[in-house]
């Protein structure tokens, strides 16, 4: 869901992908290359994403990611449900 999350505003490239994911969470998750990559092959195998190769912008070949309209879709079901689970904890969190 996270991965997916980083390239709703456009393609990027896979440690651009860990760097979102990184910034976004302020430093709380990590992500590492080695269980990224599987990851995205995993993504574009279910035609989530797809990918193309490019120049990164320190002029190095590099396999750009973009969201599928399948995707999109994918993310919001995710993030609704996501939602729902992290909201069921905090209740119970906040009951406690």
């Amino acid at each position: 869901m996270l991965v997916l999350q980083t390239l709703v505003f456009g393609p990027r490239h896979g440690h651009g992908i860990v760097v979102a994911i990184q910034q976004g969470s302020q430093d709380s998750l990590l992500v590492d290359h080695g269980s990224l990559y599987p990851a995205l092959q995993r993504l574009e195998q279910a035609t989530l994403i797809v990918s193309e190769w490019g120049v990164s912008d320190n002029n190095r070949k590099a396999k750009f990611y973009t969201l599928t309209p399948r995707g999109r879709q994918e993310l919001r079901a995710e993030a609704s449900t996501w939602r729902q689970y992290a909201a069921a904890i905090f209740a119970v969190l906040e009951s406690a």
